[in-house]
């Protein structure tokens, strides 16, 4: 397996309409590490993984400006939305497993990006093998996904994103709608992807960023716009944070 590219976005902007979600967002994620963006709810975290992947070219008035880029390649250059989310995959925070069996929720991503019939059903394997799926659901590949547990589902989801080989993830809020035995299994799963693939998380969980990130970037609201305060080791980030707002809120003072 290729090295996983580095991240970079330098004076990224996310506007909806007049209002900007978050401005002057610049920062680095390193090769195969794992990148937590935290912060309080409304800073513009979702809104900078939205517009990475470009889902905000589907929301009307919105726009992205900036520059992004995989190695030093600027993401603009892709001909296309579904050509970028194949080389940048992301998860949500709910599970949103297609309505369709277990198998189907891999094979169609798949059959929608032009893979050989023949390569399907291996391909899926491999992924519910990645997620450590495989042994619960091998017998069971016809029915709905939404007999998972969500849990499961959130795994499935994250299979479904590997199945088509991408390069980066991104990972919003994945653990948050899940109990905490099935948070510690997709925490387990994602501390298994390091060095695999570049990733960047959004967390509320400062226990979690302390527990899976190499990297942490604070962003907090500065005139009810977002933005980039300080990135840093993780470490660094929560014992020895540079900004005012990085110590108090990693110390619970303030958020």
């Amino acid at each position: 397996m290729k090295q996983p590219p580095t991240l970079e976005l330098d004076d990224v902007h996310v506007r909806y309409g007049e209002h900007a979600a978050i401005a002057h967002a610049s920062f680095r994620v390193e090769s195969g590490e794992i990148m937590a963006l935290v912060g309080p709810s409304g800073c513009g975290k979702s809104s900078l993984l939205a517009g990475i992947n470009r889902l905000t070219d589907t929301i009307p008035g919105c726009t992205t400006r900036g520059t992004i880029t995989l190695d030093g390649s600027p993401l603009g250059q892709w001909p296309d939305a579904a050509s970028l989310r194949r080389t940048v995959g992301m998860v949500f925070q709910q599970p949103n497993p297609f309505p369709l069996s277990i198998h189907d929720n891999l094979r169609f991503p798949l059959a929608e990006h032009g893979v050989p019939r023949r390569e399907r059903d291996e391909r899926a394997e491999q992924a519910l093998r990645s997620v450590g799926l495989w042994e619960e659901v091998h017998n069971r590949l016809g029915r709905s996904a939404l007999t998972l547990s969500g849990g499961q589902q959130q795994r499935l989801c994250m299979a479904r994103a590997l199945v088509l080989e991408p390069e980066v993830l991104l990972l919003d809020e994945p653990c948050s709608a899940l109990d905490p035995m099935a948070s510690a299994a997709v925490e387990d799963l994602i501390d298994s992807l390091r060095g695999r693939y570049t990733i960047l998380m959004v967390t509320h969980n400062l226990a979690q960023a302390r527990r899976l990130a190499d990297q942490v970037t604070v962003c907090w609201v500065d005139n009810d716009c977002g933005c980039v305060v300080e990135t840093g080791g993780r470490e660094q980030i929560f014992t020895r944070g540079r900004h005012p707002v990085t110590r108090a809120y990693c110390a619970g003072e303030c958020g």
